[in-house]
């Protein structure tokens, strides 16, 4: 596989210094890195990570 230019999330780096890193393969998938686990890539579609936060960031709802 080709070189990826990872980029570092506006969101990382915390007090205790933990990153994560997305880079777009050639073929268009996302690649996702934790600083800590630089070995472990994952790979996931532009639209399935988007999804993904758009769930993460809706609000809490009750269950009662």
């Amino acid at each position: 596989m080709p070189e990826l230019n990872w980029q570092k999330s506006s969101f990382s780096g915390g007090p205790q210094g933990n990153c994560l890193y997305i880079a777009t393969a050639p073929d268009g998938t996302l690649r996702l890195r934790e600083s800590d686990t630089p070995d472990t890539v994952l790979a996931t579609e532009p639209q399935a990570l988007s999804a993904l936060l758009r769930h993460a960031r809706r609000p809490a709802q009750g269950h009662g």
